[in-house]
């Protein structure tokens, strides 16, 4: 199974390849439940909680600044893949858009496919952190989280959601699918945060 899918990691790529993990020779697949099929013209993007209310549609998420992203992508199930190409809206210009409250501390990613997972607001601010909608070039296909995901390459990749459909900011830290079913709260790999005490 290591050879023919996933390959050790040459040791000049310590440095880009968090412990425990190994290359993935594609760009694996793993999702929970049916995969939700949403057309660009019925997503929609809620906010709320301890912020302004508001909802985006595909047109507002295309009329802000888009950029191009490369990075590098860590699952919890211990494969990674570097250079991963996406294109999407940086999330430091998406929240231009937003009022949030100060008292926030932490979001709730909501999902189609009632999936959710949750993120600090200091993890989910920093500028490379990205909502991608474009994939190698194409749009984001439905098993990769499309139309919409958010991206966090500094955190394992189920923090970064797929279709994504709301962020609800909270005052306090509240567990989501995974955090309840045993992963770690933060999931950072380089201190291998794959799962609760």
């Amino acid at each position: 199974m290591l050879g023919k899918f996933f390959q050790k990691p040459d040791s000049s790529l310590q440095n880009r390849v968090p412990p425990g993990q190994h290359l993935a020779k594609g760009f694996p697949v793993l999702t929970y439940g049916d995969t939700p099929h949403i057309d660009v013209k019925d997503w929609t993007l809620r906010i709320w909680g301890l912020a302004q209310r508001v909802v985006f549609t595909w047109d507002d998420l295309m009329a802000m600044p888009q950029s191009d992203f490369t990075a590098d992508f860590h699952c919890v199930t211990t494969w990674s893949k570097l250079d991963v190409q996406w294109r999407g809206v940086k999330v430091v210009d998406f929240m231009k858009q937003v009022e949030v409250d100060p008292k926030a501390v932490h979001i709730m990613e909501h999902c189609y496919g009632d999936y959710t997972t949750n993120i600090s607001i200091d993890d989910f601010l920093r500028e490379e952190n990205f909502f991608a909608h474009t994939l190698f070039g194409e749009p984001l296909p439905a098993e990769h989280g499309g139309p919409l995901r958010l991206v966090v390459p500094h955190l394992y990749a189920w923090k970064s959601a797929k279709w994504l459909n709301g962020l609800e900011f909270l005052p306090q830290a509240e567990l989501g699918f995974w955090e309840r079913n045993g992963y770690h709260q933060r999931g950072e790999p380089w201190a291998e945060e794959r799962y609760s005490g």
